[in-house]
């Protein structure tokens, strides 16, 4: 048995994890089978003496904040590690400010010290399309930029570059940046969740800290995700996140006033009230 055939298990439990982990996003997760299908034929191809080229693996991820994105980033570096494509499964996550430099001569040594730590792994730049800036003339991004450009092409055996971030800026940057759209093969769109998929992933959130959620609590859950979707500066699973460590935290307050000690189940349960006092039902 190869090497290559001993790694296929491996991969199908990353998949699963990945199912897992994130509720929904089913054309998202397809295309990352699709993409570690045919890196496995490739390697399975290499075994048997056929042709098997390296796929150029450099990706772009766009999408809402929370939508799962940097999750998608880390079990892709895992998948790819675990094929051979990349020597650790490491994710080295930047923004423009670790790339671009404040002064002539600055960013191609900030730029080239980035790359050296992601060689081997993965590189996942958060809102890439911040790098390119032609309104200021005096912004060294496209020095990034072109830095970048060379390392996909020339480093591609080592580095595989991930782009992120809302879906028209990121267009917008690929079409001034022709180069970089012909260097990135896959692009991958991260819908937003609907109220029934942000339920499913807050009671997944719960049930991973060990809380419930007691009947009341059920419903004003499912009423806070309603009325928290329609407000300003909504991020998805992020959003749901950070109301559940609220809900968390008014619960410890409330047991912590409590005049005894509390049970077991007192400290898993979440109640309505918890989830009530939010500000969007103000």
């Amino acid at each position: 048995m190869t090497a290559t055939t001993l790694a296929e298990p491996d991969v199908h439990a990353v998949l699963g994890e990945l199912d897992r982990d994130l509720v929904a996003l089913a054309p998202v997760k397809a295309r990352v089978r699709e993409i570690a299908a045919l890196l496995t034929i490739d390697r399975l191809r290499e075994a048997e003496g056929l042709t098997a080229t390296r796929p150029t693996l450099h990706m772009s991820f766009t999408g809402n904040p929370g939508t799962g994105k940097t999750t998608v980033a880390l079990r892709m570096a895992q998948v790819l590690h675990r094929l051979g494509y990349v020597q650790t499964p490491r994710v080295v996550s930047v923004t423009r400010d670790d790339l671009v430099g404040q002064y002539v001569g600055h960013t191609a040594p900030k730029t080239t010290e980035v790359l050296k730590r992601a060689y081997g792994g993965v590189l996942f730049i958060d809102e890439a399309y911040y790098l390119h800036r032609p309104a200021n003339e005096r912004d060294y991004g496209q020095e990034a930029v072109e830095v970048l450009l060379g390392a996909m092409e020339a480093e591609r055996d080592r580095l595989v570059v991930i782009l992120a971030g809302y879906r028209e800026p990121m267009e917008a940057f690929f079409r001034a940046n022709p180069g970089m759209g012909s260097r990135v093969a896959h692009h991958v769109d991260f819908p937003d969740y609907d109220v029934d998929e942000l339920v499913a992933i807050a009671r997944l959130m719960v049930s991973q800290r060990d809380y419930v959620l007691d009947a009341d609590a059920e419903d004003a859950l499912v009423a806070y995700v309603e009325r928290r979707r329609a407000r300003p500066r909504f991020a998805n699973a992020r959003s749901i996140r950070n109301a559940i460590d609220r809900a968390r935290l008014r619960q410890a307050a409330r047991l912590f006033d409590a005049p005894g000690p509390p049970s077991r189940t007192d400290l898993m349960t979440l109640e309505a009230r918890d989830l009530l006092a939010s500000s969007v039902f103000a």
